[in-house]
């Protein structure tokens, strides 16, 4: 297409977020002309979303910071059911009390990145607020009969077979079952009622739901006659191809009581040369003129380019105070010669540790880690360290008798990941 006209449609396709679209010129023409309202759905599986998710979450900032609505949709209803793109089994199945916890907690990162209306009803922002809507509130009291009369003429059992959710797992030989082979019909849905209550016109998402985006856009038009558009974004992998967010220790948590701003920190601090530049576009607010001149820095001085992108990619998710803080432990720490002093410090109490416990489980207590098969795991491939020295037994007791005159214990997960455990 020619260069766009809408703020929108340059900012995502400048910023590297364009896949692809169904009418890219389309939807640039309607943003030029006022407010569009987009949506991006996000399933309830865990009461955090991971920096895998966070693409998506800044689209729709994107979306906000051009003066359009954002839409954040709670799958409080297909929840139930489970997305099966990407999956090679059935999603374990979770009961309402645990849907609505991991609502509340996604829905804190989104406070984060978007601006809603106060508690008493203020708007914060220029742009209209966003909304967070949860879709549990239409699927749920959906009728079985009603939802085959109204949307099951629109669809084929033939073009959901081609469908990649449908045909990788059939072509694998592993079982889809009813209830998943269902859920693109209910995301289609989704498109369809926030079209009819909100005038949704723009669904976005990534690469791998351009055949339920499709489905919604369709329906939408032989049901009430509504036109929409969908808008996807490449998969995110790092330079070296590994997926984005997944690391040797785990996923790399956006809910800072799942991870420290820390270690968030020092997750953005380890990207790969290559990936510095696309990923300050996508993740930070930098404007594009900075960002060319940082990515364009060669040796040494490529890392100074990688601070910039811990630091305002942790501002926006923690707040600038703690990115700065975590900034300057590191540079403490690493450039200075920083004493452990300088580290991070959790406190834990005596009663805990007179007994002793287990490497592992200390680990993930402290924070290092995400869960106790993580630490497992890193201390197996020889990255779990205690007061400088390699921890070799996962079960190894680790108690008050190990606390140096320091008066902390120093747990390490690599070279570059460290926290003091303070017994109180």
């Amino acid at each position: 297409m020619s260069a766009p006209r809408s703020e929108l449609v340059r900012t995502l396709v400048d910023r590297g977020y364009l896949h692809q679209a169904t009418d890219l010129e389309g939807l640039d023409a309607l943003a030029a002309k006022g407010p569009v309202t987009g949506y991006i759905g996000f399933d309830a599986t865990a009461d955090s979303l991971h920096v895998g998710s966070l693409v998506q979450i800044m689209m729709l900032r994107r979306l906000q910071q051009c003066g359009h609505r954002a839409i954040a949709l709670m799958g409080g209803g297909t929840t139930k059911i489970g997305d099966p793109s990407g999956k090679d089994e059935q999603r374990r199945l979770l009961d309402d009390d645990t849907i609505a916890a991991n609502i509340r907690g996604i829905g804190a990162v989104f406070e984060r990145f978007l601006s809603f209306k106060d508690r008493s009803g203020e708007d914060r922002s220029a742009a209209p607020p966003a909304m967070m809507v949860n879709n549990a509130d239409w699927l749920d009291g959906l009728g079985y009969i009603r939802l085959l009369r109204e949307v099951g003429p629109h669809f084929t059992v033939n073009r959901m077979l081609t469908f990649d959710s449908v045909r990788l797992r059939l072509d694998r030989e592993q079982p889809l079952t009813f209830l998943e082979f269902n859920y693109m019909i209910l995301q289609a849905y989704d498109f369809l009622q926030l079209a009819r209550e909100y005038d949704c016109r723009l669904q976005l998402g990534g690469s791998d739901q351009w055949g339920n985006i499709v489905n919604g856009i369709e329906l939408a038009r032989r049901v009430d006659g509504r036109e929409l558009f969908g808008f996807t974004t490449p998969l995110i992998t790092t330079a070296s191809g590994a997926k984005m967010g997944k690391t040797a220790a785990g996923a790399i948590w956006l809910s800072p009581h799942r991870l420290s701003a820390w270690d968030y920190w020092q997750f953005w601090r380890n990207t790969e040369d290559a990936d510095v530049g696309r990923f300050l576009r996508l993740f930070t607010d930098l404007p594009l003129a900075e960002v060319a001149r940082l990515e364009g820095l060669a040796g040494a001085e490529i890392n100074e380019a990688k601070k910039v992108l811990a630091t305002a990619a942790t501002a926006l998710l923690h707040g600038r105070e703690a990115a700065e803080r975590a900034e300057a432990t590191a540079r403490e720490t690493f450039e200075q010669g920083g004493t452990a002093a300088s580290l991070p410090t959790v406190d834990l109490p005596r009663a805990e540790l007179e007994p002793g416990i287990p490497a592992f489980r200390l680990l993930a207590r402290a924070g290092l880690v995400a869960s106790n098969g993580e630490g497992r795991r890193l201390i197996q491939g020889g990255g779990g360290r205690l007061n400088d020295e390699r921890i070799d037994d996962a079960e190894r007791p680790i108690g008050l008798g190990d606390v140096p005159e320091s008066g902390t214990l120093k747990l390490s997960a690599g070279k570059k990941r460290h926290i003091l455990v303070r017994p109180v």
